[in-house]
């Protein structure tokens, strides 16, 4: 009988990893063990995860400094992402805006006034062409943050990679792509629910055929949090929404074992700072004993749930907004101590604007401090064995799996029916908007203080500059689209378009590649939105009291 510990099998795996450079000292030359705990205790790197997906966590690889950028034109974002890369970033995350996001071109009359206004502005590839000239997609990696019309990104981003010669397996990023939480939370829909995971399954497909570096969905808690839910619901909402994926695919015949280590999450880090890091380490146990005991995954990369962080929009404060550094400082920390693999921190005055070029610059610097400066990174889950972490991160665990068992039961013994089903009998949205109204409540009553907003006015009338987006850049972008569609083939447009309708009336095409030929004839986001509305229809939420 073995008698190797838990801790003899972390070592085996700490000892096969290439190490950063030291020192893994504190400031006063005190050595530092890489990870602490009895040896019969969890390790990162083992089952269940809770301690960190890795053995040796940041004493390898420091998390992806990803900061998240979009404004104006495509030139105008470009010029901010080689600014961002310039500064040290090692990967870079799209904002969209508006009009983009709902599938809508930026002459259509629904986007005026909107365009390039929340992020940048894309309707053709010629936008993507610019968006990411001079950067190298085969060394930095990329999130793209959009949901409904994902596919239709996807297919412009490969389209884009092929001029630029970059073979499809060499692309690495994230699209977020989970359509999910828009039905829940952010709203931004286009098409019903059914007809939307048939995008979702197609997106996966293709990744795992000929994306090998590519996570085709971030499964998102982080706007279920910003519309209101608590920590818990966020966390079990999220998850829920990753075992409905898992069960898509493997109802369209994929392996759960090639789809599962391509999911990755995206969570909120909210202010609560324990609270953050137990819903981290909850995560990641919870993620893993139901790959393998619920979906039989049998591959470990399955059960290791990898996630990205970002800070919390929703905690920033228009008042005193020099104060939110402070806020972003403490939120990220909890998200590096909870073990994330990518970050993107929040800017001081993105309350009021997209950040100013200062504002990002010092958002990205509170990353750096944290990875350079604090010693953190030495010690893989510090506060792993704290009492009040470790009973935190088991009520916080317990607290989901009775969420779990509901979704399930609605499901009648299915995840992926049991959101659905949520979502059309507004369960979720119930939910989010009832813990949002109770938290709001808790600060009109002045039982929670937030700096600036109910207690510590004085500096609440000082000025701030701020980025503006003038109604120039929407003219740029609207004869930029003009002087595409008068340099394309009409006959090529309207002939791709014809064939992507055809192919999703048949629910067993995938409808990547058909998306990718009219992402190459220069079809408009608008125009294949459109051809797919003919055939899905558009969603109408009907809200419920």
């Amino acid at each position: 009988m073995s008698t190797e510990s838990a801790r003899d099998i972390w070592r085996r795996q700490f000892d096969g990893a290439e190490l950063r450079s030291g020192p893994f000292t504190t400031m006063s030359g005190i050595p530092l063990e890489p990870v602490y705990g009895p040896p019969e205790g969890e390790f990162p790197g083992l089952f269940p995860y809770t301690r960190g997906v890795h053995a040796s966590m940041y004493r390898t690889k420091l998390w992806t400094m990803r900061m998240f950028a979009g404004f104006g034109t495509a030139l105008d974002t470009n010029a901010r992402f080689r600014q961002i890369v310039g500064a040290g970033a090692t990967g870079l995350s799209t904002a969209f805006d508006m009009p983009t996001l709902l599938g809508l071109d930026s002459d259509d009359p629904l986007a005026r006034g909107e365009v390039g206004r929340c992020g940048v502005a894309i309707d053709s590839l010629a936008d993507v062409d610019d968006l990411f000239r001079d950067i190298d997609l085969g060394e930095i990696s990329t999130s793209m943050t959009i949901n409904s019309p994902a596919a239709v990104m996807l297919a412009l981003f490969v389209a884009h990679a092929e001029k630029s010669g970059v073979a499809r397996r060499r692309l690495s990023g994230t699209l977020q792509n989970d359509i999910l939480k828009e039905y829940q939370a952010q709203k931004e829909f286009v098409f019903p629910p059914r007809a939307s995971m048939r995008l979702v399954r197609d997106t996966m497909a293709f990744a795992a055929s000929d994306m090998p570096r590519w996570n085709s969905i971030s499964v998102s808690g982080y706007h279920i949090r910003e519309a209101g839910s608590t920590a818990v619901e966020e966390l079990a909402f999220t998850l829920a929404n990753g075992f409905a994926y898992v069960e898509l695919a493997v109802r369209a015949g994929l392996a759960v074992d090639d789809v599962a280590p391509r999911l990755s999450f995206f969570f909120n880090a909210h202010i609560d700072f324990f609270e953050e890091i137990a819903k981290y380490r909850a995560a990641r146990r919870l993620w893993a004993t139901w790959l393998r005991d619920r979906y039989s995954a049998r591959d470990p990369r399955s059960w290791q749930l990898r996630f990205h962080t970002q800070t919390a929009g929703v905690s920033l404060t228009a008042q005193q907004p020099d104060v939110n550094t402070a806020r972003t400082a403490i939120e990220a920390l909890a998200g590096v101590l909870g073990g994330t693999q990518s970050l993107h921190t929040n800017a001081m005055d993105e309350a009021l604007a997209l950040p100013s070029k200062k504002a990002a610059r010092i958002a990205l610097r509170t990353q750096q401090v944290i990875a350079h400066e604090t010693n953190v990174t030495n010690v893989a889950d510090p506060l792993g064995g704290s009492w009040y972490v470790e009973a935190l991160t088991d009520e916080v665990a317990r607290e989901a799996e009775v969420i779990f068992a509901t979704i399930d039961e609605m499901g009648e013994g299915s995840m992926l029916d049991g959101c659905i089903r949520g979502i059309e009998e507004n369960w979720f949205q119930r939910r989010i908007a009832d813990s949002a109204y109770d938290l709001e409540r808790s600060f009109n009553r002045g039982e929670r203080i937030v700096v600036g907003v109910n207690e510590f006015l004085e500096g609440n009338d000082d000025e701030v500059a701020t980025l503006r987006i003038t109604d120039d850049d929407e003219r740029l972008q609207v004869a930029r689209l003009d002087a595409v569609k008068r340099a394309r083939s009409s006959e090529s447009v309207a002939e791709t378009l014809h064939h992507l309708r055809v192919d999703a009336s048949d629910p067993e095409v995938n409808l990547m590649p058909p998306l990718i030929d009219a992402a190459r004839a220069h079809a408009t986001v608008g125009e294949m939105m459109s051809a797919l509305v003919d055939v899905f229809g558009r969603h109408v939420e009907v809200p419920t009291l």
